[in-house]
């Protein structure tokens, strides 16, 4: 598939593929997504606005050049800033595709990388790539920095310079996030209005989407790494009542799942708070929580690929892969969706209760 190029914001333009619980799959616009919800639905999306998290930086011991792109925390609390995982490449821009990147200088902890005012010591190295920074600074002059140096992390096959708000969902709203919760870009107000009069509810956690991509392959199997997130107390009410009532849970983006299935307490029910989501979701999880998901469209061998196997056996997928390459499907965070429902069957028990059940508020948590 061809990646996107160009920014884009709702579903204006874009293309839905579906593929429902048979596996049988279906071509759609963006715009039609309220269609594919049934009422009881909740719809959960990640309202994480995105970082600049790309920082040009300069290695004290040997003078180089480097861009810092920061990529892993271990909270979403404000002042929790000052601590990063971040990804260290050698001197260059997006202009040239990651696995083309030049390494950067031989990295050891305790030595200094400076980020325009900013002092940040190498506390930790995992990789000759990867490593954990900790700033000196206090935190206002962190995010002042952040805000007057930082851009938006940024791959090649987006041909001109992004500004941060283009990498901001509709809902966006806590700037957390290292790269944009993509699958949002689906979501416009215009469609939430659509979803709820579908008599379906809207809901938001906030979720530090991590790095799509490194450019180096041991790293990228390392992916994702931990992300926090927070799920406020409404939603993971609506979440435990849509169960309760027989509806389905249907996840706006990767990060969504990761943080639902992490915090689940059991079969429909999930824990509200902080948290951070750890591992893998593949072939082999048991998704405890998420009936469904609109996630962007990914290449086979990737981490998000990985997850939708999760929802559908491998033959669907394959026929989902085939059909966006056959129609010229768009990848990438900028691109077109899948929705993708889990290849469960719902019995028809679960269907009369949520005719029964008492109508589930429509809110969207968080605003």
């Amino acid at each position: 598939m061809k990646p996107a190029v160009l920014p884009r914001h709702g579903p204006r333009r874009s293309r839905l593929l579906v593929v429902d619980a048979n596996g049988r799959v279906t071509h759609h616009a963006g715009a039609d997504l309220p269609r594919f919800v049934r009422p009881g639905d909740l719809i959960v999306a990640n309202d994480a606005a995105t970082l600049p998290a790309s920082l040009d930086a300069t290695h004290v011991r040997t003078g180089k050049p480097v861009e810092v792109r920061l990529a892993g925390r271990r909270s979403l609390a404000p002042d929790a800033v000052t601590g990063f995982t971040a990804v260290v490449f050698g001197a260059g821009d997006y202009r040239t595709p990651t696995e083309h990147r030049l390494t950067p200088p031989i990295l050891a902890v305790g030595e200094t990388l400076v980020v325009g005012p900013l002092r940040a010591a190498i506390a930790a190295v995992h990789h000759p790539r990867l490593v954990d920074i900790r700033f000196h600074d206090s935190v206002g002059e962190i995010w002042a920095a952040l805000a007057r140096h930082g851009r938006p992390i940024q791959y090649s096959y987006i041909q001109e310079p992004l500004a941060v708000w283009d990498t901001w969902t509709s809902i966006a709203s806590q700037p957390v996030a290292f790269e944009a919760p993509s699958a949002g870009f689906i979501l416009d107000w215009t469609t939430v209005r659509a979803l709820r009069a579908r008599h379906a509810s809207v809901a938001s956690i906030t979720h530090a989407a991590g790095l799509s991509s490194t450019g180096d392959a041991d790293l990228d199997r390392l992916l994702p790494l931990d992300e926090p997130y927070v799920i406020p107390p409404t939603t993971a009410a609506l979440i435990n009542r849509t169960n309760q009532c027989g509806g389905r849970v249907l996840a706006i983006g990767t990060t969504v799942v990761r943080a639902l299935e992490h915090a689940a307490c059991g079969p429909g029910r999930v824990t509200s708070g902080a948290g951070v989501a750890t591992g893998r979701i593949g072939a082999q999880t048991e998704l405890l929580i998420v009936d469904g998901i609109v996630s962007g469209m990914h290449e086979r061998g990737t981490s998000h690929y990985e997850l939708l196997r999760a929802f559908q056996e491998d033959d669907a997928l394959a026929r989902m892969a085939a059909e966006a390459e056959k129609h010229e499907y768009r990848a990438h965070e900028f691109g077109d969706a899948v929705f993708m429902e889990r290849c469960t069957r719902v019995d028809d028990a679960d269907h009369e209760r949520a005719r029964n059940c008492d109508r589930v508020p429509r809110s969207l948590a968080g605003t």
